[in-house]
């Protein structure tokens, strides 16, 4: 039979992964405002983020009440344990994405500099990771947590090439500078949404083993 916290516990994963849907919206749209040089859909992003804050703060309520009602212990306390854990990493995925858009204003208004495609490819993985950390947190699915982890280091060698490109560019014409240094910025934005997600899915490992693994971590005994 399912009781009071088994309801109150799926309640918290829906809202969860309510959170993360506004923050997968927000990316996307940054994306768009930036690839499709769309300044509105920067602006909508940017004033969208107010939601994801409130439902953050939504979040940390209902952990509050689920840890003072119902006292749990073991997994189901690990559980709230990382849902508290957990939302502070998408609300900050949601300020990067407010980030981009800002600077996606900023480009909007010069001649572009290059053809995007690592960027765009950096926010398909981002997005992916993103997704894929939180349905590893819905399942406690550890080892799928572990392959998205893996995923980060593509995020990263993406970021080097980035790097490289527009460094060039700067060094070739320094009239590029300010152009290309702002879509430096996007990718270094990129590249720490995918860090928040490696970091859910750490916190999934922690939920689903009792295992911390972040810092080198540390296996507990028993």
């Amino acid at each position: 039979m399912e009781t009071h916290l088994d309801k109150d516990l799926a309640s918290l994963t829906k809202e969860v992964l309510r959170l993360g849907s506004l923050c997968e919206e927000a990316i996307d749209g940054a994306l768009k405002a930036l690839t499709q040089r769309d300044s509105a859909v920067a602006r909508a992003v940017i004033a969208g983020d107010e939601k994801l804050d409130q439902q953050e703060l939504l979040i940390d309520q209902l952990c509050i009440d689920l840890l003072a009602l119902h006292q749990p212990v073991a997994s189901d306390l690990r559980f709230i344990t990382a849902a508290l854990k957990i939302t502070p990493e998408i609300e900050r995925m949601g300020d990067l994405a407010v980030n981009i858009s800002e600077r996606a204003l900023e480009i909007n208004q010069e001649p572009l500099l290059k053809p995007l495609i690592d960027i765009p490819r950096m926010a398909a993985l981002a997005v992916g990771m993103l997704r894929g950390s939180l349905d590893a947190f819905v399942k406690h699915d550890a080892q799928a947590a572990r392959e998205i982890i893996r995923r980060d280091d593509e995020v990263d060698r993406l970021m080097e090439q980035v790097f490289r490109e527009l460094l060039s560019y700067m060094i070739e014409d320094p009239s590029t500078i300010s152009r290309a240094i702002r879509l430096t910025f996007v990718a270094k934005y990129l590249e720490r949404i995918a860090d928040g997600s490696t970091n859910i899915c750490e916190m999934v490992v922690y939920m689903a083993e009792g295992r911390i693994i972040r810092h080198g971590g540390f296996s507990p005994t028993h």
